[in-house]
């Protein structure tokens, strides 16, 4: 397995290639030159927790992070969504933002209109999720 890491060394930043090897060592490539990393009696590290696994209950309420002026609105009271479809684009600091929706379900409110300014942090679509959400 070989990856690249950025390193700092003496608050110099150096690419560093790393490739495992099977004795437990690391071969480490820095600026071309290949360098033999050992770590007496260290333990392997720990993987890096995965937060899509969890069964945090996601909510279905929408909000812009940054103030912005509504372009378009997809869509609208009743209609049915799934997780990760535009549900409306956003203006925001001259960028045009595809907002998503962040869980799948049925559209309960919507708060905002085409070529409305918003502030952040409010709500301006609210999705219900649906009932195999919540299981999941």
């Amino acid at each position: 397995m070989t990856e690249k890491r950025t390193v700092k060394v003496d608050g110099v930043e150096f690419e560093v290639e790393l490739t495992a090897k099977e004795d437990g060592s690391w071969d480490a490539v820095v600026e071309g030159k290949t360098f033999n990393i050992e770590v007496p009696n260290a333990q392997a590290a720990p993987r890096a927790r995965r937060s899509g696994g969890s069964k945090k209950k996601k909510s279905g309420t929408v909000s812009a992070n940054i103030p912005g002026k509504v372009v378009t609105v997809e869509v609208s009271l009743g209609d049915v969504v799934e997780e990760g479809q535009v549900i409306l684009i956003l203006e925001a600091m001259k960028m045009q933002n595809e907002i998503q929706a962040p869980v799948s379900g049925t559209v309960i409110s919507v708060s905002c209109e085409e070529g409305q300014a918003i502030e952040a942090n409010v709500p301006l679509v609210v999705i219900e999720p649906d009932e195999t959400e919540d299981e999941a």
